[in-house]
């Protein structure tokens, strides 16, 4: 076996990470630096501890001596899939440096190890080829991932040869990973179902469907903002029309096709469909016009494998019942990563989580849950979460500056995409929804709530055309409830003094 004797060594920082205290190395952080793996480190790296605690940080877990594992690779790997779960890119990356008679003799010397399985497992399902090991005739079914640690599909198929139960969510071609953290069980634990039926029930359903197309127009102008545009009321409109409709065409190539036809309004300028070149998000040297690329999407020769992959996941979750969230996350962030598209990837990333929701009944039909509005108020937290996948990977992409001053990527990249770890963006995209839950929607339902109130006393005292009413209503709104010295002299002034003193003070006792 594989001799890892430069990491059983004491560390104190590594990769400019700092350790909670000084310790040995252990884990996929070990066969990273043993191997050379071209990888981003994972959230969190295994430590032993020479203190005798068991304890664990925002970027550590932390292990008596009593865990240490034998220094061999294949000692290593099975610490690894026992404590620190799967991670199919090291995997990967791993698997193109070894021999395959190195995994045979593990097998062949552990023929029944359940860990050993899984490693002969996940070499063959990634490199698409059969390792000279006979089937297993016995043992029982084991589950590939450890559902302790992360999300499992619930209707994986069994693999006869290696006796383990495939519950990956996804495909050898695109399979996201999410880890189980405190956050995201209490999530599930004390679903958000409960208050969409709490919200549900607490209004008025006809006040409910008048808040949704206020909230369709507020999302689709919400989607726009994030990318630094200000649509035309019209551009916005049309938009919000499609993310009514999210949930009723199948995800696939023609429908992204479709999608992106509709966000670009001009395409005299850009070309459509997939990208035939690099790409990326960033800037360019004012100077020499040089790429400074935050993000870099995927090669373009990649784009088909991977959005293929990316929609047979995508139908293969929805009819396993995975949570919908879950498939919400991995989907859409796994696609503006990709980003297959030369523009329009972000409104449409913000649109698959409405489509998964919607497909799903995660949300009441006919009630959008406006999530790029809640993206749209939390701005920091969503660049970070982009960030955390982006910006790891551009010590290990390759790239050249084109003649147009775009990127040419040199390496082999297409693993960064398939497999990659979408807890936060998990965490994240949760926190949106009962953002949705909890504050906008209930929100904007009390607006037209007090609105209908407001209207019905200006009716009722002097019988104002709806149109006057709506403009009264919302100059009241945008001045802190006080007529403006304008309004009053031009739209309004046929009010007197007295009236609009008490229109002042009725709109206060509606709205505050």
């Amino acid at each position: 076996m594989t001799i890892i004797n430069h990491i059983s060594r004491e560390i104190f920082i590594f990769h400019g990470r700092m350790a909670p205290e000084p310790g040995t190395l252990i884990g996929y952080g070990a066969i990273i630096e043993a191997y050379d793996l071209p990888v981003p480190l994972p959230v969190r790296l295994s430590l032993i501890s020479k203190k005798h605690r068991i304890y664990t940080t925002e970027s550590w877990l932390v292990f008596t001596p009593r865990y240490q594992p034998e220094d061999t690779l294949y000692a290593h790997l099975v610490f690894a899939l026992k404590y620190e779960g799967v991670n199919l890119l090291v995997f990967k990356k791993l698997f193109e440096k070894l021999e395959p008679g190195e995994i045979i003799a593990w097998i062949k010397n552990e023929p029944q190890s359940q860990y050993g399985r899984r490693i002969w497992f996940l070499y063959e399902w990634m490199m698409q080829g059969s390792l000279d090991i006979p089937d297993l005739k016995e043992g029982n079914y084991m589950p590939l991932l450890n559902e302790r640690l992360q999300y499992a599909s619930p209707a994986g198929p069994r693999s006869k040869r290696h006796r383990l139960k495939n519950n990956l969510p996804g495909n050898v071609d695109f399979c996201p990973l999410i880890f189980k953290t405190d956050k995201l069980e209490r999530y599930i634990a004390e679903p958000l179902s409960l208050d969409i039926d709490r919200l549900i029930h607490g209004f008025h359903r006809d006040l409910l469907l008048r808040a949704s197309a206020f909230l369709l127009l507020k999302d689709s102008r919400a989607s726009f903002n994030i990318e630094g545009e200000q649509p035309t009321h019209i551009r916005a409109l049309r938009w919000g029309k499609v993310i009514g409709q999210a949930g009723s065409h199948p995800l696939s190539a023609d429908e992204l096709a479709r999608l992106q036809q509709i966000v670009i309004d001009d395409p005299r300028f850009i070309r459509m469909g997939y990208r035939t070149e690099g790409g990326f998000v960033g800037a360019h040297d004012r100077n020499t016009g040089d790429p400074i690329p935050d993000h870099i999407s995927a090669r373009w020769q990649d784009l088909d494998i991977l959005i293929q992959g990316l929609t047979e996941a995508e139908r293969k979750l929805e009819a396993s019942y995975f949570h919908p969230v879950l498939i919400a996350t991995m989907i859409a962030f796994g696609f503006v990563f990709i980003h297959p598209f030369e523009d329009g990837n972000g409104r449409i990333h913000r649109y698959l989580i409405h489509h998964i929701l919607a497909a799903t009944r995660f949300t009441p039909q006919g009630i959008i849950f406006p999530v790029s509005a809640a993206i749209l108020d939390r701005m920091d937290d969503y660049r970070k979460v982009l960030e955390s996948f982006s910006r790891p990977l551009l010590d290990f992409i390759e790239w050249k500056k084109t003649p147009k001053n775009n990127i040419e990527v040199i390496n082999d990249t297409i693993d960064y995409y398939r497999y990659f770890d979408a807890t936060k963006p998990a965490e994240f995209l949760f926190e949106c929804i009962e953002y949705t839950i909890k504050k906008i929607i209930p929100e904007e339902v009390r607006y037209l709530q007090s609105y209908d109130e407001m209207k019905s006393w200006l009716d009722g005292r002097f019988q104002l055309p709806d149109r006057s009413v709506d403009l009264l209503i919302r100059f009241l709104s945008q001045n802190g409830g006080k007529l403006s010295k304008r309004a009053k002299g031009k739209e309004f002034a046929a009010f007197t003094a007295d009236e609009i003193i008490e229109i002042e003070k009725q709109f206060q006792i509606c709205f505050y």
